[in-house]
């Protein structure tokens, strides 16, 4: 669970809609609901499109360290 809380937490600090979000990384916004509350988890290469736009180490976004 902490890709769901370090994910609502960079959401928060990005001021970024779900909608500009699931464009960006070509997913649907109900995709990006489910990141946000845990009921599903991105695969390898959208991780890698969520960090680029939200300007995010993926180690941060998975909890491997605290440094940000």
């Amino acid at each position: 669970m902490r890709f769901t809380e370090r994910f609502n937490e960079v959401l928060k600090m990005s001021e970024k809609t779900q909608v500009e979000i699931a464009k960006a990384v070509n997913v649907s916004k109900q995709c990006v609901t489910d990141y946000k509350t845990g009921k599903s988890f991105p695969s390898i290469e959208t991780l890698y499109l969520l960090c680029q736009f939200l300007e995010v180490p993926s180690y941060y976004l998975l909890g491997l360290n605290d440094d940000y």
